[in-house]
């Protein structure tokens, strides 16, 4: 990958979507510090495949079939409900 693939434009996006103010220098040392991790995601292409060893077995419990809350138990200590269900903070 060459060097500044990740631009100030981008960063800006990125912070925004966040929710967070960064000035100039923070957006240009961020967008240095997104390049350096997508290098090392492109050294990954460099590992060498190995064998693949045995397939991996359950070693845990088997799943039991066990009673399970109520609606009304479920929402009981939710901060907001609706109609029967939680109520979350709307995303924009």
């Amino acid at each position: 990958m060459s060097a500044g693939m990740v631009d100030h434009d981008e960063v800006e996006h990125v912070a925004d979507l966040a929710r967070i103010h960064l000035d100039d220098e923070e957006i240009e040392r961020f967008a240095a510090q997104f390049d350096d991790i997508l290098e090392y995601f492109d050294a990954l292409d460099d590992v060498p495949e190995t064998e693949r060893e045995a397939e991996l077995s359950n070693v845990f419990r088997p799943d039991e079939v066990r009673e399970g809350l109520t609606q009304e138990e479920a929402l009981r200590n939710a901060p907001e409900t609706e109609d029967g269900y939680f109520k979350g903070p709307k995303v924009s």
